[in-house]
Order: structure tokens, then C-alpha cells, then sequence
């Protein structure tokens, strides 16, 4: 079976800490790259993972906020540099698609490659990205800014007809008891745990949720495995947020830098 996997390049929040990378992944389809939001240090973190550059063929961005989309405008003057000509599809929210157009107009004058720009409704599912491999759909979410997750679901092939891998990237969000009618058939759930039960107040305050709120999503929503992440930097040690999270789903795991999870 050719692979689906996700590689997590950061899983922190919000404050830098020594520990953690902010928000960003690959998703791997069947030797294809499509990277999901892209925190600060995205690209050292592309080196250190070894994957190529140039592989990657979309960008998905879920909201506007710092530790979700400060490194996109180095990486795309990274890949300018590098020499990249194939055209490199952005997918995100129109207040960053502005944004990042002026960025390009000051520092990327001169990129040999096309960057295409798409907005997305972050008030809708629906699917945004298709090819012979997969579909990309988006899932509304409930956060401080315009938000939306990202489900990459598989298509089955003719070897492989009764396909159902399917991954699903769900951060920021405050928890969402319905959230599990969104994710039908997903086997992989990334779903933020940016708190512990001890600051549930803090959780419902900025629109964030708790490891254990994330682990009902996945018993809800019947998903095969649930990863953790987009840790607050309040937690040194994160195994207190796993241990709540596998009390409700015990196929909970906790993301790290450089791991990588089969869907």
C-alpha cells in the first residue's frame, strides 16, 4: 500500500519555547507533499526532516495567526532561491492572501515559479483541492479569528478499491461537541490540546481546547488513532495532557518534532 503519512515539523503554540516549533505538517499522498499551516522555522524544519522542497505542490494555511503562517513568506523566498520553477498553489483565508501579496511585492520580486493564491470560506466544508490521489476538504472551525481545519481523504484505486485512509487537521478551535459529524470515516485526527484539564477556564477564554475535549472528538467521531499538539509552553512535561486525553481514547499519542504517523 503506497504511503499516507504525516510528518510534524512543529506542535507547539503561540510563545517560542526551546522545545517545540510552532504549527506546521506534511502530509505525504502517494509520494506527493502538501504542507498544512507553516509557524516560524518551517523551512529549518524541512531541512532537518530531509524532505525535498521542491515536492511540495500546495499549501494550506487554517487562520490568521502568527504561529501558523510567520514562516510562509521565507519559504517562498526560499524556493525562489532554490532554483523552483513549478507553480506552488497557496490555500488560505483572504486577510492573509492580501498580506502575504505585499510581502512578495517587497521581497519576492523576481521568483522564477507562480505562486497562486485561493481563499477559502472557513464556514464551509466543502472540497477545495482534487486530484487522481485525493481530495482536500475544509472544516470549519470555532477560534478567536476566521479558522478552518483541513481533511485529506484518499480515493481508492483499482488495487486498492476499498480504500478509507483518511487524515484530519483540526487547529485552533474551542471544542466543538458536533465537531464528530464533520470527520465520517477518518482513521487519523490531529485535533489541538493546547491545555490540560487544570485550565479548562483558560481553554474556553481564547477558543482553545483540552486534551481530554480532543479525545471526545475522536471517541465521537470513531477515528482509529487521535494526535496531540499545539501545546501550551506552560507544560514542560506533556504527558500530563496524553494521560487525560487516553482516559476518554486510548489510542491518544502525542506529536513531537520529526515524528511521523502512518494514517
Amino acid at each position: 500500500m503506497e504511503p499516507f503519512r504525516v510528518h510534524i515539523l512543529g506542535c507547539g503554540s503561540a510563545l517560542p519555547t526551546l522545545r517545540h516549533f510552532p504549527s506546521s505538517q506534511v502530509v505525504e499522498v502517494r509520494g506527493k507533499l502538501f504542507l498544512v499551516d507553516c509557524g516560524e522555522g518551517t523551512q529549518i524544519q524541512l531541512r532537518r526532516s530531509r524532505m525535498r522542497f521542491t515536492k511540495i505542490s500546495a499549501v494550506f494555511i487554517s487562520h490568521l495567526h502568527g504561529d501558523h503562517c510567520f514562516g510562509l513568506i521565507g519559504m517562498l523566498s526560499t524556493f525562489g532561491l532554490l532554483g523552483r520553477t513549478a507553480r506552488l498553489v497557496v490555500y488560505a483565508p483572504g486577510e492573509l492572501i492580501e498580506m502575504t501579496q505585499r510581502q512578495m511585492d517587497a521581497f519576492c520580486r523576481d521568483l522564477d515559479y507562480e505562486v497562486e493564491f485561493r481563499e477559502i470560506d472557513t464556514t464551509q466544508q466543502q472540497v477545495i483541492y482534487e486530484d487522481r490521489s485525493l481530495t482536500v476538504e475544509t472544516i470549519p472551525l470555532d477560534h478567536r479569528v476566521k479558522c478552518c481545519g483541513y481533511l485529506f481523504r484518499e480515493k481508492p484505486t483499482r488495487n486498492n478499491p476499498d480504500l478509507q485512509r483518511a487524515y484530519a487537521y483540526c487547529s485552533d478551535t474551542r471544542y466543538l461537541p458536533q465537531l464528530h459529524e464533520r470527520l465520517a470515516d477518518v482513521t487519523t485526527l490531529y485535533h489541538e490540546s493546547t491545555y490540560g484539564e487544570d485550565n479548562h477556564l483558560k481553554a474556553e477564554k481564547y477558543y482553545h481546547s483540552t486534551a481530554r475535549e480532543a479525545a471526545l472528538v475522536a471517541r465521537e467521531a470513531g477515528v482509529k488513532q487521535l494526535l496531540l499538539g499545539h501545546y501550551s509552553s506552560r507544560y514542560e512535561d506533556e504527558t500530563v495532557l496524553l494521560k487525560e486525553a487516553q482516559e476518554v481514547f486510548p489510542n491518544s499519542h502525542l506529536t513531537d518534532e520529526l515524528c511521523v504517523f502512518d494514517v
